[in-house]
């Protein structure tokens, strides 16, 4: 183990609520995510952060400077920053009406709030503010160039506002939202958008399912019928996808894929995060991160200072197993090892 130390190792809250309810299994807190993110540790290391979903029951939107205050106390209690936010913006779709847009908006204010009152309680030193379309693509399919023109709008607003914050905002590459469907997509959104605090947020296991062309065929990089023992076909791919969207990513999430979707609770099926050592991966985690870590020369980025590890809708037995969890962080640090960086 070398001694970069950055970017900073984050893990993520949100899974103990993504996928979970009453359909599913049961959340899992947000004081057990925190003492089982800062309970890991490899050869000495630790964590050095969490990314932080604003969504009940971990946290309320709503909250006041006062319970934000408590959530900074909380997080910094354990030896750990905050990084990025997701905005609770899903049921007020960014195609929708002009009263669903105006919430969607709203829901980004919010977030912003969070995050610069983070900021200047210095418990948040990097980081943006996640959101996605909160539609789905089949609504989007029935009219692409006008349910485009109107995500780009609601977006628009959206960076306006989280400009007056000094915020960030980041649309999340996935296949289940509509416009950000696939990589094509995604991009489109993005050039429509034209704001200089808008990017992407990269995720290793919805960005593999993008090679793929789930949810949007015509957008497939891999030929039909891929043999996955044949790696260069897969990593000529992987320097297709992430060329096209490493310019605009300013956010990252470290995963792990089989190359099949999954769904859990009210969760649409999207890219299946599997455990970092899951012998069905098709990636090689430590490696492949560094198609959107280093440019097309091989040379650092830094566009961002944290990565994240994302493990949504993993059951709860693997989430409240303690060596999941050191796993995961002897992952990241093997990419920060690779990619990352001393200051």
């Amino acid at each position: 183990m070398n001694d970069n130390n950055y970017p900073k190792l984050h893990n993520a809250t949100w899974p103990g609520l993504v996928g979970k309810g009453p359909d599913s299994e049961p959340p899992i807190s947000f004081d057990d995510m925190l003492k089982m993110t800062a309970a890991a540790e490899v050869d000495g290391a630790k964590f050095d952060g969490v990314d932080i979903g604003l969504m009940d029951p971990h946290i309320s939107i709503n909250g006041s400077d006062d319970d934000i205050k408590r959530l900074a106390d909380k997080v910094s209690g354990y030896g750990l920053e905050i990084g990025s936010l997701v905005a609770p913006i899903w049921g007020n779709p960014a195609m929708g009406t002009k009263e669903e847009r105006a919430q969607f908006v709203e829901m980004v204010r919010k977030a912003c709030h969070f995050g610069q009152r983070l900021r200047e309680l210095g418990v948040r030193p990097s980081g943006v503010v996640r959101i996605d379309s909160s539609s789905s693509p089949q609504d989007w399919d029935a009219d692409p160039a006008g349910n485009t023109k109107l995500i780009a709008q609601t977006f628009r607003e959206a960076c306006d506002v989280a400009a007056g914050y000094g915020e960030k905002l980041a649309a999340e590459g996935e296949i289940c939202w509509g416009g950000m469907q696939s990589w094509r997509t995604m991009i489109d959104t993005l050039e429509a958008v034209d704001r200089p605090n808008m990017g992407f947020q990269a995720d290793m296991s919805h960005t593999l399912l993008y090679t793929m062309g789930y949810n949007r065929e015509q957008d497939r990089i891999l030929p039909e019928n891929y043999d996955w023992q044949d790696r260069a076909v897969l990593t000529d791919a992987l320097k297709t996808l992430t060329a096209a969207l490493r310019p605009w990513t300013i956010d990252f999430h470290v995963a792990q894929n089989d190359g099949t979707v999954f769904g859990s609770g009210s969760h649409d099926k999207t890219g299946r995060h599997c455990q970092a050592l899951d012998p069905n991966g098709k990636l090689d985690v430590a490696h492949d991160a560094g198609y959107w870590l280093r440019d097309e020369n091989g040379v650092l980025t830094k566009a961002f200072r944290h990565i994240c590890w994302d493990g949504c809708m993993f059951p709860n037995a693997v989430m409240t197993n303690p060596q999941t969890w050191n796993d995961i962080l002897a992952t990241m640090l093997k990419v920060r090892e690779l990619h990352g960086w001393k200051e």
